[in-house]
Order: C-alpha cells, then sequence, then structure tokens
C-alpha cells in the first residue's frame, strides 16, 4: 500500500489494529487536519491510551504503520493482550 490513505481508511486500519479493544478517533474541529486516537476497553470505562496524528502521519500508510505498532508494543508492555494484527497492503 503505497498510495495516500484517506481519512477514512486511515480510520478503519487503526480501528483494526487496536482490537479487541475500542479505537474512537475525531477529528477536532479547527481545521487542524489532526486525528485523534482513543483506545478504550470494550466496557468504555477505562482509557488505554491516546495520541494525535497529523494528516502527514495519518496519510501514509508506512508512518501510520509505525505509529500504530508503537502503540500496539506500549499498550502489550502495559499487559494489554491485543489480537495479531498487519498493515493492510
Amino acid at each position: 500500500m503505497n498510495a495516500p490513505l484517506r481519512f477514512n481508511e486511515a480510520l478503519l486500519i487503526a480501528d483494526r489494529a487496536f482490537q479487541p479493544f475500542q479505537c474512537v478517533a475525531w477529528a477536532p474541529q479547527d481545521g487542524s487536519g489532526e486525528l485523534s486516537l482513543t483506545v478504550i476497553d470494550r466496557t468504555s470505562t477505562r482509557l488505554l491510551g491516546r495520541t494525535q496524528l497529523s494528516s502527514s502521519i495519518y496519510s501514509d500508510p508506512v508512518q501510520l504503520a509505525s505509529v500504530l505498532n508503537k502503540s500496539r508494543a506500549e499498550l502489550s508492555q502495559q499487559g494489554y493482550d491485543l489480537a495479531p494484527w498487519s498493515m493492510p497492503e
């Protein structure tokens, strides 16, 4: 996957990266083009992680994969068991 990602594609990829947990994503209405991702448990009661991505990161498949893998590793180190995942091709 070398073509730039659209916003919705990045959202779907991020959602799948953090299964079985929920990834909530939103774009601030300030026009900055950033994407905020929050990973929460299935009961929506515990925040597991949060990050903000610029459009240059979430539109680039290589950079997005890197950030998602780093976030997954951090959650794993905290003891959270994530489903296997790899960046779609």
